[in-house]
């Protein structure tokens, strides 16, 4: 399970760096600028590589495919044209950071950590598992749900050249291109604040650039793959978002501590009943068991994010542009300049008109 329903795959906390204050938080700084300097310090650059015998076969296939999906996300989809992703970086680990999420015993409000440029997450980044699982213990001490994610990619968002990562090298074709389309939408237009707008908006181009990577590719099984894996996705993102939607019920209920306590013990077993049936539809597939494996939480429950909805609006934005993505970006950007409330009414409005074309 590699993809993007766990809400931290975008952005690593390295942003707030140069505008940090406070000793309290040097620590932590330190390490994310230590951490963020390592990864950019073993950046090799993919065309050296390909051209170096000593790089194994499978390594220099890969990096080949690499360089053809950056070039076809600048070339066809009009990403940035920088130096992201045509470098790459071996990590030996299997994660690039580990992120911590928190939240009260009774209560699915995730605690947030604010950074300058980043704006206020609902994690906190470590690029070293042991400093995560050592803040992660302070939390549980005073009583929180606490879950250590691992993440497998991040973006800065063009404030560094990002490398292509290990961690993320050898994933199957379209999940790739699906990535680093993504990670470079993000680079061509960012709002902060608004994760609803940036996620829908990034989806869209990896989605749209997915398939016209595979249908260049002459790869109909392939994408089938992919199309599935989402699938699963939206599935596994709609048990956890109605589970959510049984603990809010709970945890505003004038009862007792005791009583939605266990009530809560309830609500969890239920899902782990209910994926089990979702497993069995998959054919048995396991790629979410360890997600699933105990304990169960609030933390783990606020993880997970759906940044669906605006996708549609997106996508009707973009076909309203006759597919033609620099034009996308720049009715898009029209779009993010609104203040806040008028940038959704705007995507709403397209929403609405999306479902009244459906109806007709």
């Amino acid at each position: 399970m590699k993809r993007r329903w766990v809400a931290s795959l975008a952005v690593v906390t390295v942003l707030g760096l140069l505008a940090a204050q406070g000793c309290a938080n040097l620590g932590y700084y330190a390490q994310s600028v230590d951490g963020e300097m390592d990864v950019l310090a073993r950046r090799q650059p993919i065309g050296e590589l390909v051209r170096d015998p000593a790089t194994p076969a499978p390594l220099r296939k890969r990096l080949r495919l690499v360089q053809r999906i950056r070039n076809f996300a600048s070339r066809e989809l009009d990403l940035p044209d920088n130096d992201s992703y045509r470098s790459y970086a071996d990590l030996n680990r299997r994660y690039v950071v580990w992120n911590v999420f928190a939240a009260p015993a009774l209560s699915l409000k995730p605690r947030r950590w604010c950074f300058p440029l980043a704006g206020c997450l609902a994690y906190r980044g470590y690029f070293h598992r042991a400093a995560a699982e050592r803040f992660a213990a302070g939390l549980r001490r005073r009583g929180d749900d606490v879950y250590v994610a691992g993440i497998p990619a991040y973006s800065t968002l063009g404030w560094f050249s990002d490398p292509l990562l290990s961690t993320v090298i050898h994933w199957p074709e379209a999940d790739l291109a699906g990535l680093i389309f993504h990670e470079l939408a993000h680079q061509e237009l960012y709002v902060k604040g608004d994760t609803a707008f940036n996620e829908s908006f990034a989806m869209t181009v990896e989605r749209e650039g997915v398939r016209r990577w595979m249908q260049g590719q002459h790869s109909p099984q392939a994408y089938a793959a992919y199309l599935q894996a989402r699938r699963r996705d939206r599935e596994f993102v709609a048990l956890v978002m109605a589970t959510r939607r049984r603990l809010a019920r709970l945890y505003a209920a004038d009862l007792p501590r005791a009583q939605k306590l266990a009530g809560k013990r309830r609500i969890f077993d239920r899902m782990r009943t209910d994926y089990r049936r979702l497993r069995r539809s998959w054919h048995d597939y396991s790629g979410y068991d360890r997600w699933m494996s105990p304990p169960l939480n609030n933390a783990k429950i606020v993880s997970v994010a759906t940044y669906e909805k605006y996708v549609p609006a997106f996508q009707e934005l973009l076909r309203r542009q006759g597919g033609n993505f620099k034009r996308f970006y720049v009715a898009a950007r029209a779009i993010a300049h609104l203040p806040k409330a008028r940038r959704h009414a705007r995507l709403n409005a397209l929403l609405t008109a999306v479902g009244k074309k459906g109806k007709g």
